[in-house]
């Protein structure tokens, strides 16, 4: 499997299961960072995450976590080989991370797939089910690694982020933006990106966001998030 090459770093992709994909360029660009000094990246895959918001954020302190070993080799070749190789990588599970910072922000793209059948490929089986990491779990993870004024940051397809915001709910987060994303005009909303934090809110900013146009083309939206990242944008 060739890379992915962006415009300021490459994504080698070779060992992790899951790919570079559309999720994670949306969450990655849309993740507000701008006042944040210290992040942390859970289920890191290619490090592509860490990456983004390094390019958007230099002054980020980034640490990322993820528990599949061939996805760590990607990680930290990727890491090595950017602009920025001062990103920690960390293999293990987020259920078993420490650490002494508590992050003013947190991002991940999770496993979701509750009862799906599961691959026959363990790895990416791991990557896309929540038997590794439930909802909860990484509530749990959020909660412990944070302070009062962190932010969780995710992408969910719209029925577990249903699913995810109740939890959320039930253990004091407050949803405080929300995008709601289709791919074409003509399809439903399949995809929806949210920010939490601890801190209650008045009111929620809620937007939405087509990725493509009915000729196959980006739409302006999506290339106005994303043109700092595609090469061919």
């Amino acid at each position: 499997m060739a890379g992915f090459a962006f415009k300021q770093f490459k994504v080698q992709q070779n060992n992790t299961a899951m790919k570079v994909s559309t999720d994670g360029i949306l969450l990655g660009a849309w993740a507000n960072i701008g006042d944040a000094s210290s992040l942390l990246d859970i289920g890191t895959g290619t490090g592509l995450l860490a990456l983004m918001c390094k390019q958007r954020n230099q002054s980020l302190a980034i640490d990322a976590v993820e528990i599949d070993e061939q996805a760590v080799e990607d990680a930290r070749t990727n890491i090595k080989n950017s602009p920025w190789p001062d990103i920690t990588v960390h293999q293990c599970a987020i259920q078993d991370f420490s650490s002494e910072t508590k992050f003013d922000t947190v991002i991940s793209n999770p496993p979701y797939f509750n009862h799906s059948l599961h691959s026959p490929d363990s790895a990416r089986t791991k990557a896309r089910h929540t038997a590794g990491l439930s909802f909860s779990e990484l509530l749990s993870a959020f909660i412990r690694v944070s302070h009062s004024h962190s932010t969780l940051t995710i992408i969910l397809p719209c029925v577990e982020a249903d699913i995810f915001t109740e939890y959320a709910n039930v253990m004091g987060l407050h949803l405080h933006r929300v995008c709601n994303v289709q791919m074409t005009p003509t399809k439903p909303v399949s995809r929806r990106l949210m920010a939490f934090s601890l801190i209650p809110n008045k009111s929620m900013c809620v937007s939405a966001l087509c990725v493509r146009n009915s000729d196959n083309t980006y739409t302006p939206e999506y290339i106005n998030l994303c043109q700092d990242f595609y090469l061919k944008m």
